[in-house]
């Protein structure tokens, strides 16, 4: 069966990933538009959100392995975005995400 908003939700957290990694390495400059970085955020909490339910609501085991990125994802706004420590918690739901998406199909 087909996990089209955990996909999603990978996509948007790796684009926000690729996006803060670009800003902190003076690759990109979006001092004129901040929110952005901030939209890409909530939109991996929105699609994270949806893709927990969608897999709760199949009974699907991938739900487990997406289950921690709950800590990071919540925890992420209160560190600031200019220190090593936001990056490396940024960082410590990647494997969550990759390991949701390789989880066999199923209850």
């Amino acid at each position: 069966m087909p996990r089209p908003l955990l996909l999603a939700a990978t996509a948007s957290y790796a684009a926000n990933c690729a996006l803060g990694g670009a800003v902190a390495a003076h690759r990109l400059d979006t001092s004129g538009a901040r929110w952005v970085h901030h939209a890409v955020y909530v939109s991996t909490v929105v699609l994270t959100v949806a893709a927990a339910v969608q897999l709760a609501v199949r009974g699907d085991r991938a739900l487990w392995r997406l289950a921690p990125v709950a800590a990071p994802l919540a925890a992420i706004p209160s560190v600031s975005a200019r220190t090593r420590g936001h990056v490396l918690l940024a960082l410590t739901a990647a494997p969550a995400y990759a390991a949701a998406l390789t989880a066999p199909r199923g209850r």
